[in-house]
């Protein structure tokens, strides 16, 4: 029988790796510098939480979202956003790129996936969008790895 051994929890994990997490605000700060909207990028950080289920981030993330004017509705059926009617155009694509982006099943980030974000994202914000992708990917992978609590 193995024993469980404790996890550093979210102020640990900032305690014991600072450059690790100044590096992920980092690429955070960046993107919000870029001109992305702020509402865009919690959107799709919140649907990359609930992919790969991240109770912290996905707390963390519904709370910005709601704070920089995303709906509520938006938010209560992001995991059914192609079914729901509720997502412009820019929204639907940005979320369909994170999709194929966590996923990372066949096909994933193809050259038609590229080519749909790109009809309604530019180069600059389609390199933009692909970091929150990423770095939220990173952050949902610390965090159900240490299995940080959801933040009060």
């Amino acid at each position: 029988m193995s024993e469980s051994l404790p996890r550093p929890d979210y102020k640990s994990f900032i305690d014991s790796a600072p450059d690790i997490y100044a590096g992920l605000a980092a690429l955070t700060k960046g993107v919000d510098a870029s001109g992305l909207e702020k509402g865009l990028t919690e959107l799709v950080k919140v649907r990359v939480s609930q992919i790969n289920g991240c109770a912290f981030c996905l707390k963390f993330h519904v709370g910005l979202a709601r704070k920089v004017g995303v709906s509520g509705q938006k938010l209560d059926l992001v995991a059914a956003w192609r079914d729901a009617g509720l997502y412009s155009e820019r929204e639907s694509a940005a979320l369909a790129w994170a999709e194929a982006l966590t996923e990372l099943g066949e096909g994933a980030a193809s050259e038609a996936a590229w080519a749909a974000l790109r009809v309604v994202f530019s180069e600059a914000e389609a390199t933009y969008l692909t970091v929150s992708i990423a770095t939220i990917n990173a952050w949902n992978r610390i965090g159900v790895g240490l299995r940080f609590a959801p933040p009060a």
